[in-house]
């Protein structure tokens, strides 16, 4: 994008969008060649990067990170469709949010932890420069924030990462940075032996850098001002606060299994904290976009309330909740960036009478709007359900420090969701419509349409057929369940057979979800690779 001619914006605009389709089109091959039943990573890539460290450009798919991709490359052509309506400095807003879209995509692949935190790290960079340079009147104070936060956090992960590393070599003979081999050591129980509090230590620092980046409450202020300062392209947010939960599933569940059990209490308070704090200011709100930003802070909680409910529903909730909370909050950040660029405001007071203006728009906010506060039919209710559905099964029979006192509180912020976003929907497409200013705007441009349309199927679709998603992640999620709460010699390793001379622990065929597990293997070529198949 650098070397294309300034002077040219619908010869870089063109590329741009050529590109990130070209990106969103690899990710549904790659989702095609997909083989659902196994946790294995899948179409891995190893180069030895520093073979003296153990650091390796190391890569892979699974359950989990597929549809995380999906959604940072669907994202990505939105943000650059979006960005049509940008006119300055093209070429360098353009490079920089192709280049947010690769630290993304590179973030949710990577196996080694210093290849990982290097894509972490990079995507604060261009998040960043879009906020300073082409925010709205607050962009240099939203930006600070958003880099010290984040930056912040990262530093210490980046001190867990280390200790894993040095861990692993205690207890294999050689330093690594792969979580394959970091993760199969913590299988076997070796990699935390007699280091109960280093293992806690280690575990917060990772889980801060990831909760900040979530971001769960207390550290969701810097959500609020990206929210509200950020360009009308920057539709990829939606994606970048799906990195720390990622994390979260990734790293702090398979690699720190004896501290579950003390975490998740605290873990847990945060999201139940953070599902009602976040409501409950959104009620209260008068600018549209942090409406948003609220309400995002408390859709998060419940993410996190699946992910750490100690079960199997509850985990299926929270990944599910990933993806499906980045579609519908995807298509609410879509709408309203282009009804304020309309209106030229953010002040909900200077909307109303929307809905017989603008019947199309009023439809598809509808359709968001049912989505975010969980309405059956929508993917919304389907994450949300299953998040609590495995908090309440997990309180009840006293699994994992979950309490069923967490998901009572939990359910009453779908009552404040509902609240919120019926108000909002009253105050911005109902009442009179004799301003002048509402008198002249008009209706969405058919390729705004064709956006909108495209986020409702993906709404409808994991609301009606929720298998659709998944099938293709049940084997992952069972597996870093088990990874998580079951014992030594229960837990599964993400290691294939024959990589080296300890061959990943089988779970014990007894326990119900581990008999998903271990039953018969098979193997297929995929792209010249081997990949191991759970046949169920």
């Amino acid at each position: 994008m650098f070397f294309l001619p300034e002077n040219k914006p619908k010869l870089i605009k063109g590329i741009a969008f050529a590109v990130s389709l070209i990106t969103f089109g690899i990710s549904l091959f790659i989702l095609n060649e997909f083989q659902p039943g196994n946790f294995h990573f899948q179409l891995m890539e190893h180069y030895y990067w520093i073979p003296s460290l153990g650091i390796s450009y190391q890569m892979g798919i699974d359950g989990i990170s597929l549809w995380m991709v999906i959604l940072t490359t669907f994202l990505g052509v939105v943000s650059v469709a979006l960005s049509k309506y940008e006119t300055r400095r093209l070429r360098i807003f353009f490079a920089l949010l192709l280049l947010l879209e690769t630290s993304l995509i590179g973030t949710f692949l990577a196996l080694d932890l210093v290849l990982f935190y290097s894509f972490f790290e990079l995507l604060l960079f261009p998040m960043a420069f879009l906020i300073w340079i082409w925010g709205d009147e607050n962009r240099k104070l939203a930006a600070t924030r958003f880099f010290i936060y984040l930056f912040g956090g990262s530093i210490l992960m980046l001190v867990g990462m280390v200790i894993l590393a040095h861990q692993t070599k205690l207890a294999t003979g050689h330093i690594s940075f792969s979580i394959l081999d970091i993760q199969a050591a913590a299988a076997n129980g070796t990699l935390w032996k007699g280091a109960f509090p280093l293992e806690q230590f280690v575990f917060w620092t990772l889980a801060i850098a990831f909760l900040i980046k979530s971001p769960s409450f207390p550290f969701h202020t810097w959500l609020v001002d990206s929210y509200t300062q950020a360009p009308i392209g920057a539709v990829l947010l939606g994606a970048l606060i799906k990195t720390g939960v990622y994390g979260l599933i990734r790293f702090c569940l398979p690699l720190f299994p004896e501290v579950q059990a003390q975490a998740t209490p605290i873990i847990l308070t945060l999201a139940v904290i953070g599902i009602l704090y976040g409501a409950i200011l959104a009620a209260v709100q008068t600018d549209v976009k942090k409406v948003i930003a609220f309400s995002s802070v408390s859709h998060v909680g419940f993410i996190i309330l699946g992910v750490f409910s100690a079960s199997q529903i509850g985990l299926m909730g929270g990944v599910l909740g990933g993806f499906f909370h980045g579609v519908a909050s995807g298509l609410l950040i879509t709408l309203i960036a282009l009804i304020c660029m309309r209106r030229g405001s953010r002040n909900i007071t200077a909307f109303g009478g929307l809905k017989a203006q603008m019947p199309i728009f009023a439809t598809l906010f509808l359709v968001a709007l049912i989505a975010a506060i969980g309405l059956p039919g929508t993917n919304g209710f389907i994450s949300e359900f299953l998040s609590l559905l495995g908090a309440f099964q997990s309180g009840y029979a006293q699994i994992g420090g979950v309490s069923v006192v967490f998901a009572i509180i939990a359910t009453t912020g779908v009552i404040f969701a509902v609240i919120y976003m019926l108000l909002l929907m009253q105050k911005m497409f109902y009442g009179p419509d004799d301003n002048p200013k509402i008198q002249a705007l008009r209706d969405l441009h058919p390729w705004e349409i064709a956006i909108g349309v495209a986020f409702s199927i993906l709404i409808f679709v994991g609301g009606v057929i929720p298998s659709v998603f998944t099938r293709t992640m049940e084997a992952s999620v069972i597996a870093t369940n088990l990874m998580a709460q079951s014992g030594v010699g229960d837990r599964p390793a993400w290691k294939y057979f024959g990589e080296s001379a300890d061959p990943p622990v089988e779970p014990d065929a007894s326990n119900a979800n581990a008999a998903l597990i271990s039953s018969k293997h098979t193997s297929k070529k995929i792209f010249g690779r081997e990949v191991v198949t759970l046949n169920r």
